[in-house]
């Protein structure tokens, strides 16, 4: 490690960023996205693919988020019932609200200015590419804005809620050969984690095939049909004060979750994992020793929690039940459009989306774990509430300061990039210079936000240019696991990072 300049660890974060009560935190803006049409969407409604193939938002806001015309294909003003074809270039406007993340900051522990690699500590919380409403806050933001890596090449990701080590080459060279030894089995990766109960003092090898059967949630569970998976665990001491033990993990494969995943198979899933530790989700025994992996086709509508449906309560999802024994419940809003039940219906809203994107059909056991996950997120996030709130509002999304290009023509289009469609802009616009795309969202990140609205009825605060309601933030301590990368030893050499403070014998845990 001689070989390079070890940089300090101190933070580095952009004008934007806002520090508060050991969170990070970003002023929401409006950020355009563009994707090209993949195979899986062909053929299908545009309002079934967004709330088929995302969660962060409900049913009705994607319906309305349509309806105000943030989204185009080719060009065009897409409706909630448009069909994506094949070649279709589709464009969407979103107000970006990313979540917090804690403020430790992600530590450069080597530069390697002569074989041009880094060797970082990546914070839990952060991800480390762009994905679902997280942006700026991802590990490849962070290296390109605060410490100016224009290009940068992630050869082995940590999942987000997890901390540690991370080798980063700089080239593509460099990126390859060191991929081709991550696939190869040729590097030792050393974790370090803290489960629940008293772990075996004796050596433990697991080899459980670990599949996932929901892209949505990111849910792995141990299945016959799986990927080969293998991890060696040995145990470092056992806490009786919170019944806990930190463990030496040794992942031989590098499958989604493996760690985690084989921890709960094994009775001793991670002591604050918020998926695959909660009895919520698995009921008492916690996904030991599996679920059951016979096929099941039943399946059952999100079910919002019991108190949202009341008449009297001003956040009711106003839902009716249909004349048909047993079908799911319809928006009161819908029964009287229509003038009967039966109103058309998306996967998502019948529960068939699950499974969907799973390469295996599902038992019921799964099916019900899966399910429960999704009702826990959307209680969480209370989309009852937004709901009405923005139904009283009556306003239509509308995006600023985002500046408006021509399409190309489609001969000459590109997968993704930043090409908007062709609109109308007011003559105070159109003669102002029109920005790059670079420009206009380094702008938008210094903008301050709007300050928030209220809702009369429920004194939810909520943002006064998308109505999403504005919930407390969360805890710092609820935005990690206890899993860390410590030790990778690859043809570069060996690094390490810090034992993290939860992996201490003594350390005392609040759970409170």
């Amino acid at each position: 490690m001689s070989d390079g300049a070890v940089l300090p660890d101190e933070s580095r974060s952009p004008p934007s960023s806002q520090k508060d009560a050991g969170l990070k935190k970003l002023p929401p803006y409006w950020y355009p996205y563009t994707t090209m049409a993949k195979e899986r969407w062909l053929g299908r409604e545009i309002l079934e693919i967004v709330s088929t193939e995302f969660r962060d938002r409900s049913m009705e806001y994607y319906r309305y988020a349509l309806e105000s015309g943030v989204t185009t294909i080719n060009g065009k003003v897409a409706t909630p019932d448009t069909v994506v074809r094949n070649g279709d270039r589709i464009e969407n406007v979103v107000h970006r609200h990313e979540p917090p993340v804690t403020s430790t900051p992600v530590k450069i522990v080597l530069h390697d200015k002569e074989r041009d690699f880094l060797v970082i500590d990546k914070p839990g919380s952060i991800p480390v590419h762009a994905s679902g409403r997280y942006y700026r806050h991802s590990l490849v933001e962070i290296l390109r804005n605060e410490f100016g890596f224009p290009k940068i090449y992630t050869i082995n990701r940590l999942d987000r809620l997890t901390s540690g080590l991370m080798i980063v080459p700089l080239n593509a060279d460099l990126a390859r050969s060191l991929s081709a030894e991550f696939v190869n089995g040729l590097i030792r990766k050393e974790y370090i984690a803290r489960c629940k109960g008293d772990f075996p003092a004796e050596e433990v090898i697991c080899e459980e095939p670990l599949l996932t059967v929901d892209r949505q949630m990111g849910l792995n569970i141990v299945h016959p049909e799986g990927k080969p998976a293998k991890t060696i665990f040995n145990r470092l001491h056992y806490d009786s004060a919170t019944n806990t033990s930190v463990l030496h993990c040794r992942p031989m494969t590098g499958r989604s979750h493996q760690i985690r995943v084989h921890l709960q198979y094994l009775g001793h899933p991670i002591a604050n994992d918020p998926v695959y530790s909660e009895e919520r989700i698995w009921g008492a025994n916690l996904g030991k020793g599996g679920v059951d992996v016979i096929p099941c086709e039943n399946r059952a509508p999100p079910a919002p929690p019991a108190h949202l449906l009341s008449d009297n309560s001003p956040e009711a999802l106003n839902l009716k039940p249909s004349d048909a024994t047993g079908s799911p419940l319809l928006l009161a809003s819908e029964v009287e459009d229509n003038g009967k039940s039966g109103a058309k219906l998306f996967p998502r809203e019948t529960g068939h989306d699950i499974g969907m994107g799973s390469p295996v059909p599902l038992s019921s056991e799964a099916v019900e774990i899966i399910t429960r996950l999704r009702n826990m997120k959307d209680e969480d996030e209370d989309w009852s509430r937004w709901r009405d709130v923005v139904f009283r509002a009556k306003g239509s999304l509308a995006p600023k300061n985002i500046p408006r290009a021509p399409l190309p023509p489609q001969n000459k289009r590109k997968k993704g990039g930043p090409s908007l469609p062709q609109t109308a802009l007011p003559e105070d616009m159109a003669l102002a210079p029109q920005l790059t795309q670079g420009e206009a969202l380094a702008r938008l990140s210094q903008m301050e936000a709007p300050p928030p609205a209220v809702d009369p009825a429920t004194g939810t605060l909520y943002c006064s240019e998308c109505y999403l309601p504005l919930h407390p933030d969360p805890k710092p301590e609820k935005l990690y696991i206890f899993l860390h990368a410590l030790r990778y030893t690859t043809s570069l050499g060996s690094f390490e990072t810090d034992v993290p403070e939860w992996g201490a014998e003594g350390w005392k845990w609040d759970q409170v």
